[in-house]
């Protein structure tokens, strides 16, 4: 019998896009949302386009088509739909609607039936009511978001990641591979003192089902802690909001005789 995890994906293309996920690697994101054996029964992309500029804008079109068949290649479904247009005839205004964030939440309500966990990329709150109907089937729903989340969102799913700390899921500028010695990373500061000016971040180093183990010294925990120190936080960044596990920093990963220690920390994303 076979009882492997059986997981949907659900991505909003233009909303992960406009809200810090520019770049997402699709294969990684697949990689994650199948951590622990799971297999992926359902991968669903829903991109909106601009469809005069479609017909006029060559560059546009080609980019737009080459995105497409790359999610293919990983084997997404794409979900495409134009925007409408529309005129407010007293002010002049144009407003620019589409209908995909309908199509992905009924999606997400159907396929949920033959679903054992979701894995939702987007960051609005308008999915909160679906995100309740799937979990009362008895679904499992999983956040991965990176900027501008909905606070109601955030609350309703199961659990919430935040793309950025995922390795890969983003590009990053390292001459090596994230995690080793002299690599650029992204993780969270979960201890800081004021008085003595010093802390600890994490950050993730594999992907395994095991997110929930953030003790570092237990061997099944996927995470690493490294020592930061306040001189190594860029200029105009006020320490005072430390610790917090909302804040995303970037820094290098250096190891000296004492262990892990942390460089060049810059703030990438806040609440």
């Amino acid at each position: 019998m076979n009882t492997k995890e059986r997981v949907g994906i659900y991505v909003d293309a233009i909303n992960v896009t406009m809200n810090g996920g520019f770049g997402l690697r699709y294969d990684t994101l697949r990689k994650f949302a199948c951590r622990g054996g799971g297999v992926a029964s359902r991968l669903n992309v829903y991109l909106c386009y601009d469809e005069d500029r479609l017909k006029d804008d060559r560059e546009y079109r080609q980019k737009t088509q080459r995105f497409c068949e790359v999610l293919r290649d990983f084997e997404y479904k794409v979900t495409e739909k134009s925007l409408h247009t529309y005129t407010n005839h007293e002010t002049g205004e144009k407003t620019s609607k589409s209908t995909i964030d309908m199509d992905m939440a009924v999606d997400m309500l159907v396929q949920a039936d033959h679903l054992d966990k979701i894995v939702l990329l987007s960051s609005s709150g308008s999915y909160v009511s679906v995100v309740n109907a799937i979990q009362n089937k008895g679904c499992r729903v999983e956040m991965v978001s990176f900027d501008n989340v909905s606070t109601s969102l955030k609350k309703a799913v199961d659990s919430s990641v935040s793309g950025y700390l995922i390795p890969g899921l983003l590009p990053i500028e390292s001459p090596y591979d994230w995690g080793e010695n002299g690599s650029r990373v992204r993780g969270v500061c979960y201890d800081f003192s004021q008085d003595d000016g010093y802390g600890f971040l994490r950050f993730l180093t594999r992907k395994n089902d095991c997110l929930w183990i953030t003790d570092s010294r237990d061997e099944d925990s996927p995470y690493k802690t490294v020592f930061a120190h306040i001189s190594e936080f860029e200029d105009d960044f006020d320490t005072n909001y430390l610790p917090s596990r909302e804040l995303i920093f970037e820094f290098d990963v250096t190891e000296n005789d004492k262990g892990l220690i942390s460089e060049s920390i810059v703030l990438v994303s806040a609440p």
